[in-house]
């Protein structure tokens, strides 16, 4: 099973409104474990707000010397190839892959799990279902400063691991697959159990 967990720094929330794509980082899974990363700053050509730069760290210079959006954005959706995508809070990074390869014509029907989603089917007595917080409360390892694209994909890719773990260990399931993580975060919360145990009688 390989998987790709995907990660955006932006210029703002919406990509209706203009905003773009500051950086990029992929974190690929095959049955678990990281055996390749991506990851790019790209010049979209559009000024980031002064805000971002203090929640980023990403300054208006760093993305001037970074290579233009859409050829971050062509070498990203070919490292990802045909991998179902995975993301923290997976609808504001799915908005930005869409809105970046529609202005390429590149195809952008992957689908997305969310660790967030799924993290409160499986953890609702988590203090937050913030990536961080929920790094910190199953003691996984941090890796770079938070808000920056690679850092953040590294740990959902680790949160990823510690959530596949869980399914094997609680509900005996073999190998969790991606098709599972999608039908678990549309689930709701009480009805978990009962899907699980659809999923391991099949």
């Amino acid at each position: 099973m390989t998987l790709a967990i995907i990660d955006f720094e932006t210029t703002g929330i919406s990509p209706q409104q203009g905003d773009r794509a500051t950086e990029v980082a992929i974190v690929k899974l095959e049955n678990g474990r990281v055996v390749d990363r991506f990851q790019s700053l790209m010049n979209a050509g559009v000024r980031i707000p002064a805000f971002i730069t203090q929640l980023t760290g990403i300054t208006n210079a760093m993305v001037a010397d970074a290579p233009p959006a859409d050829q971050v954005m062509a070498e990203a959706h070919r490292f990802v190839g045909a991998a179902p995508l995975v993301a923290h809070n997976a609808a504001f990074d799915r908005r930005f892959w869409q809105a970046e390869l529609a202005r390429l014509d590149l195809a952008a029907a992957h689908p997305f799990a969310c660790t967030l989603l799924l993290s409160r089917r499986l953890y609702p007595q988590a203090p937050s279902h913030k990536l961080g917080v929920l790094v910190d409360y199953h003691r996984l390892p941090r890796a770079g400063q938070a808000h920056r694209a690679l850092a953040d994909a590294e740990m959902a890719a680790e949160l990823l691991g510690r959530i596949l773990q869980d399914l094997r260990r609680r509900w005996g399931l073999d190998q969790p697959d991606h098709a599972l993580l999608m039908a678990l975060q549309r689930c709701a919360r009480p009805g978990v159990d009962a899907l699980m145990a659809r999923y391991a009688m099949a």
